[in-house]
């Protein structure tokens, strides 16, 4: 199945890296390296810009911050090098990282470097040609599923990011914030944004369970092996991971997951290919995760629509740089009709209570 790993691009124009900078940096790092650099994009990242980087022997990975973005928080370079620093031994499926640099004369942003994991990533749609029959689609999901209950079980403290965020207050601290990043991104008016918000603000849970949570776990940040996509061996784009409530990322996982009976402005927004014969549904995927932690799902109607809410404003930000020529990227283009949807789906949940 290797004609189904994931494969890179020639870098968009304004994405370019300054090479006469980087290689040296990188020779100066791996001294044993020989061959010729190659750079090239991982074209499907909304966020974050992610580089394939080989230099002889080494096969790597460079993210850097987007080009134009306001949301400095959102893209700490340094902050997502010393998770997966203190992550990658506890939690395998972590990238293991390798370089960190902060000097902005490099790049013209900090940046890392990491090894690549190489295997199949699945987005939308399954790539062509390839075959995942009901119980294989049943086994991915529970798989899925199951490896975020994994993260949730880890010790954080004791692999050293018990300083990574503050649980207490955490979902009331989130739903003021989304609120607050969608004033400052909005572009024009979406009359759900209001009663949303209001929704929101009432219905905050009062918890104090806390977890190492991923904060966008999905299909296409999830890696699986070529010879057997049911197994996951990487989960990648761990910029927003913080301490806080293990709910809250159920809550987003089942906020990208479309089931086959839902709305065709859902289906026209899909994630990945969760409404292939076998898939678990949202409903199963809940019931899969209080089984495997115990944990009380029964309030998840709030974390969908704070998850739906909060995607919403992340689609928001990303059209505001579009909107603004801070990007070329003609993908954005349409991220305000999505944000649009979510907006109508999180209102639609919130009224009838039904996830």
């Amino acid at each position: 199945m290797s004609e189904f790993l994931d494969q890179t691009r020639e870098i968009r124009e304004g994405e370019q890296l300054d090479l006469a900078q980087l290689e040296p940096y990188l020779r100066s790092h791996l001294p044993a390296a020989e061959g010729p650099l190659v750079v090239e994009q991982f074209p499907a990242g909304h966020s974050n810009l992610t580089y394939s980087v080989r230099l002889g022997e080494y096969d790597l990975v460079l993210r850097r911050p987007p080009f134009g973005s306001k949301v400095k928080a959102a893209h700490d370079m340094g902050r997502e090098f010393r998770v997966l620093s203190k992550l990658h031994g506890a939690y395998p499926p972590a990238p293991q990282p390798l370089l960190y640099c902060d000097d902005t004369a490099l790049l013209g942003a900090p940046f890392y470097v990491m090894h690549r994991i190489r295997g199949v990533i699945i987005r939308k749609e399954l790539p062509p040609g390839m075959l995942l029959p009901p119980d294989a689609a049943r086994r991915l999901s529970e798989s899925f599923i199951d490896n975020l209950a994994a993260l949730h079980a880890l010790d954080y403290a004791a692999i050293g990011l018990g300083d990574l965020g503050k649980p207490e207050g955490y979902m009331r601290r989130q739903v003021e914030g989304w609120i607050k990043r969608y004033c400052d991104s909005q572009t024009e008016e979406i009359p759900e944004v209001e009663p949303i918000g209001r929704w929101l603000t009432e219905h905050v849970p009062e918890r104090h369970d806390a977890a190492l949570i991923h904060n966008d776990y999905k299909f296409d940040n999830v890696v699986v092996a070529d010879e057997d996509v049911t197994r996951i061996i990487g989960v990648l784009d761990w910029e927003m991971a913080t301490l806080g409530d293990p709910l809250s990322d159920l809550g987003t996982a089942i906020g990208y997951w479309i089931d086959p009976g839902d709305p065709d402005e859902l289906q026209w927004i899909r994630w990945g290919p969760t409404t292939v014969a076998g898939m678990l549904t949202r409903r199963e995927l809940v019931d899969q995760y209080a089984a495997k932690t115990g944990r009380d799902t029964s309030g998840i109607a709030f974390y969908y629509v704070y998850a739906m809410f909060k995607t919403a404003v992340i689609g928001q930000q990303i059209y505001y740089r579009f909107h603004h020529g801070l990007t070329k990227d003609p993908r954005f283009a349409f991220f305000i009709e999505a944000t649009k949807i979510m907006m109508r789906t999180a209102l639609r949940v919130a009224e009838s209570g039904r996830i």
